[in-house]
């Protein structure tokens, strides 16, 4: 595919590489391609991806690349050049590579897998697949039942990946070396802790459809269990990660502080599955938020973890954050606090900043629906946390429920309602008034939680309940949000299926389902065609399973004993709490060894036994009251043309930072650096011409700032010049006058260019009419342009207003077809004496 073809389609930068941060290496003797089955900017928000991307680096003789679902503009483009994909680093097709890892975040991302592989002229089925092709594995959450995928994959990894990827990665080169059969590398991975090779296990079923057994078929091999990283703090964390060319959905330092959750919410899959806690040490957080922030030129600190409110010593660590970076005004967020943990402590430090989100997730409207889900919360936490927020200043909060929990009653979905309203009063208590959005999931049983064997609520119960919750959140004038229930069915059909599935996901990929859990994306037809045409019953996948039954993945042991899962199913049923283990009293899950597997937690006293880590002041923290303005111009060619100009906006904020240049910022809760371009180019045009101004602090220098910037930028960014003007010059867009272009034709078309610039320049007008949304402007070409010269198969022009193309197309004749793949140039740009 040719490169000028990407202007076809919507963000080429989705498609480009070379993002800051990111890794090159032309040789290596593996080449592991970390493959994650979403757009772009949502893969690029993945905490875990960015981790082994960094894991995998780190090592000399592997080379980690990045591979995204394209788009379906991007894939109807590869498909009509007979194109593959590539890997954003080297270019390399998938079938050339010797592994490819998939993340596996999210039951409806399945069809993407099968459409990358396609597209990577990779057969799908595993067993099809030949020597000379690659290894295919996946992980995440969704290994912990992987059988709807069984067909399509190698291995799957259960478990924390840090460091097992680098055995699997050693075990392929052991076996690569040794020139054995694939069957001997199957037989390698399935040594390594946590892998799991689904061809070794047989899947029978009886007459009813259910599973009548599932029988190994390596000796020995009876479970396999999943892997755990014992110690977090020994764990490698990317504290210089790709920085992403696009706004991403988390577009922040994600600092993991904790990994596990020990509440026991009996719908949390992730709160059984991640066991035990381990957390970070305040030392080590602070040290890598310290170094990721400097490497990143990011302005928000996300704190992660499944409940970052209960981190042993929370309100010392966010103290010393704050304190550390208040005055470069960069903001603190909490994606997960738990109701009950936002304490008057914490809300006085993040409002310091500019408020970030402020979400809270009571799951339940009614008191006996959230202890019966082991929620551990009360009503009154919840009002009381809503009212510190909104004291605080926060004018939106956001509230997740569920629908369809077990035992739940229409009374229960009514108490939704009515809870949301009361957090909204809050709001109007404090004086300060408020907002709120209420938005309602439909509840997915999940393996390995003490509702697996639950059934899920059939379409026609959820769109009920969604219309009652519609008109019960109108009547109290507030915002509601829901899933689709189609999406809601999908996922419930493929959290607990068997490898019969894995028919019906062919099927449903060649009629041409991606992107399912994109709402506008979504075919439900197509989905229940290919159910149809398999002979499958999605609802055989929703109904209650016997507490007998053998479950599809019940030879995967997460660490948490079914014993343990089915005491919690009953105490859910009489609506008993069990308490959360982080107190110290043990509830029998079965995770812990309580040698290596154990809780690794801080203590709250952290401060009087250490005091605040000492960390050098930031240079942003003593800029000098003066300020200077600095001109700059640099180039952007080669692929960065393919850069929107809000794409290279968001480039250069992080490449400020990154710097450390004592830039000069913005006042108010969104602070942003203060420079400004001249104009907007666009996508596809190279410059050796761009011009913008910055702010800076007075006696830093021009050539100092250059320098910093250039040791950051990506390759086709480049300031070439640098100069001090007077900080009240008149702005760039003001003195601009003219600008100089080269167009190149897309191919010798046999026209005499020379003699066509002397018969346009001969003209006295060129009128141009344009219509764009309803509006007209016109123009004279002509008097626009003050010089043209025809040299072999290209233009130059210096131009006032007009775009380098109306220019060619009225000199040459060509149509806007004819001249697709034609090179522009902007050479030089012509200021006002």
């Amino acid at each position: 595919m040719h490169t000028n073809q990407l202007l076809s389609v919507e963000k080429p930068v989705r498609y480009l590489g070379g993002e800051m941060g990111a890794a090159g290496k032309e040789r290596a003797e593996l080449r592991f391609v970390l493959a994650f089955p979403d757009v772009y900017e949502v893969g690029m928000s993945y905490l875990g991806f960015q981790i082994l991307y960094a894991v995998l680096n780190r090592v000399e003789w592997l080379a980690a690349e990045r591979l995204y679902s394209p788009w379906p503009d991007m894939e109807e483009l590869l498909r009509a050049n007979s194109g593959q994909l590539v890997t954003l680093e080297s270019g390399t097709p998938p079938a050339q590579a010797d592994i490819i890892g998939f993340t596996l975040q999210y039951e409806l991302s399945y069809t993407n897998i099968l459409n990358i592989l396609e597209l990577s002229g990779i057969p799908l089925l595993a067993r099809e697949r030949g020597e000379g092709l690659p290894l295919v594995i996946g992980g995440g959450p969704c290994a912990y039942n992987p059988e709807p995928l069984a067909d399509f994959f190698d291995a799957f990894l259960l478990g924390d990946g840090e460091e097992a990827v680098l055995e699997i990665a050693a075990a392929y080169r052991a076996w690569k070396r040794s020139g054995l059969p694939r069957t001997d590398l199957l037989e390698r991975l399935a040594a390594i802790e946590g892998v799991y090779v689904p061809s070794f296990f047989e899947v029978r079923y009886d007459d009813s459809g259910r599973i009548a057994g599932i029988v190994p078929l390596k000796e020995g091999h009876a479970r396999v269990r999943r892997r755990f990283v014992a110690d977090l703090g020994a764990a490698p964390y990317p504290t210089a990660p790709v920085i992403p060319f696009l706004k991403t959905v988390h577009d922040r330092v994600s600092m993991e502080i904790a990994r596990g959750c020990t509440r026991g919410c009996r719908f949390c899959q992730a709160g059984y599955i991640y066991r035990p806690v381990r957390e970070r040490t305040p030392e080590q957080v602070l040290e890598l938020v310290e170094e990721t922030l400097r490497n990143t030129g990011y302005d928000e600190i996300s704190l992660l973890s499944l409940s970052t409110g209960d981190y042993g010593c929370i309100a010392p660590l966010l103290q010393t954050v704050m304190r550390r970076y208040a005055a470069e005004r960069i903001a603190v967020s909490f994606p997960s606090l738990r109701v009950g943990t936002l304490t008057s402590e914490l809300v006085e430090e993040v409002k310091k900043v500019r408020k970030t989100g402020f979400t809270l997730a009571p799951e339940a409207g009614s008191e006996r629906l959230r202890q019966a889900i082991n929620k551990g919360i009360t009503e009154e936490d919840l009002l009381a946390n809503a009212f510190a927020a909104y004291s605080a200043g926060w004018r939106l909060i956001k509230l997740y429920f569920m629908i369809g929990l077990p035992g739940e009653t229409m009374e229960d979905v009514l108490a939704i309602a009515e809870l949301a309203k009361k957090v909204k009063m809050e709001g109007r208590r404090s004086g300060q008034g408020g907002e709120v959005n209420a938005s309602v999931g439909t509840f997915v049983p999940k393996p390995h939680t003490p509702f697996q064997w639950e059934p899920q609520i059939g379409l026609d119960e959820i769109r009920e309940k969604q219309r009652f919750l519609r008109q019960e959140l109108k009547k109290r004038k507030l915002n509601f949000k829901w899933q689709d229930a189609p999406l809601s069915f999908m996922e419930g059909v493929f959290a607990r299926g068997d490898r019969r599935l894995g028919s019906v996901l062919q099927k449903a990929h060649a009629l041409g389902c991606r992107f399912d859990g994109w709402g506008e994306k979504f075919n439900f037809a197509a989905w229940q065609e290919a159910f149809a045409a398999t002979g499958i019953d999605p609802l055989f996948y929703h109904r209650r399973r016997d507490l007998a039954e053998t479950l599809p993945w019940d030879h995967l042991d997460c660490g948490v004993t079914r014993e343990f899962l089915l005491r919690e199913r009953e105490q859910a049923l009489s609506g008993a709490p069990t308490i959360d283990c982080r107190g110290g009293t043990c509830t029998g899950c079965g995770v812990c060894d309580f040698k290596n597997i154990r809780m690794r937690l801080n203590t709250p006293d952290f401060v009087e036994k250490h005091g605040h880590p000492s960390l050098p002041a930031p240079e942003a923290a003593q800029l000098p009251e003066e300020a200077a303005r600095i001109r700059l111009r640099f180039r952007k060619t080669g692929a960065m043309r393919f850069l929107s100009h809000l794409e290279l906006l968001n480039l250069f904020v992080r490449a400020v930072g990154r710097a450390r240049l004592p830039i000069r910022y913005s006042q108010g809760f969104h602070p942003h650096p203060r420079f400004s371009f001249a104009t907007a180019l666009s996508v596809g045009v190279e410059s050796w011409a761009e011009y913008m101004d910055m702010e800076i602090a007075a006696g830093y220098g021009a050539d100092q700032a250059r320098e910093r910037l250039n040791a950051v930028l990506p390759g086709g960014i480049e300031i070439m010049e640098a100069r001090e003007i007077p900080l009240r010059a008149e702005s760039l867009s003001v003195i601009m006058e003219r600008v100089r272009y080269r167009v190149t034709l897309p191919e010798p078309a046999g026209l005499d260019l020379p003699l066509l610039a002397e018969r346009f320049l001969a003209l006295e007008s060129w009128p141009l009419r344009r219509e764009k949304k309803g509006k007209t402007t016109e123009l004279d070409l002509r008097s626009e342009l003050a010089e043209l010269k025809g040299d072999g198969n290209s233009l130059e022009m210096l131009v006032g207003r007009g775009k380098p193309l109306e220019f060619t197309a009225a000199v040459t004749g060509l149509s806007p077809a004819e001249l697709t793949g034609a090179r522009i140039e902007k050479l030089a740009v012509i200021f006002k004496e």
